[in-house]
């Protein structure tokens, strides 16, 4: 697989704080069995933004930042599973170990039909925050409080 280049930009990054907090209130989640991804729907359209949470948990700093690297290479070689209106957040559960980036990139297309699923019910969620007045707060739906 070829190696993506160039940086990864600014503008494909969530990087404010209060963007983390709001993507971790209101995200819908899915589960694969390294990551949980959290994805929130955006107003604007202008390309899918990635944040990473990596913890200590996962490994030193040499295995956290391999672990980031592989993420980031696995987010610029899938751009269809992430529509331009979506920010995603990737929370590494456990090291990836030795994992290659086939690995990773497979394992996010595995479950590509549930990253639709959820990112159309951002996008509701999305539609009942601004119908609601408030973009801060969390519609509920009918899965409970």
């Amino acid at each position: 697989m070829p190696r993506p280049s160039g940086r990864f930009s600014p503008a494909a990054r969530v990087r404010k704080q209060a963007e983390y907090q709001e993507i971790l209130r209101v995200a819908r989640r899915v589960n694969t069995p390294r990551f949980a991804l959290l994805l929130r729907a955006r107003a604007d359209d202008r390309g899918a933004r990635l944040g990473l949470i990596v913890s200590s948990k996962v490994g030193g700093a040499v295995v956290r930042n391999r672990v980031k690297r592989l993420i980031r290479a696995a987010f610029r070689h899938t751009p269809e599973l992430w529509p331009a209106d979506i920010d995603v957040v990737v929370i590494a559960k456990r090291s990836t170990g030795d994992t290659q980036l086939d690995s990773v990139i497979d394992e996010l297309r595995a479950v590509a039909g549930v990253l639709g699923r959820r990112a159309s019910d951002a996008r509701a969620d999305l539609s009942r925050r601004t119908l609601a007045g408030s973009p801060g707060e969390k519609a509920r739906d009918s899965r409970g409080p």
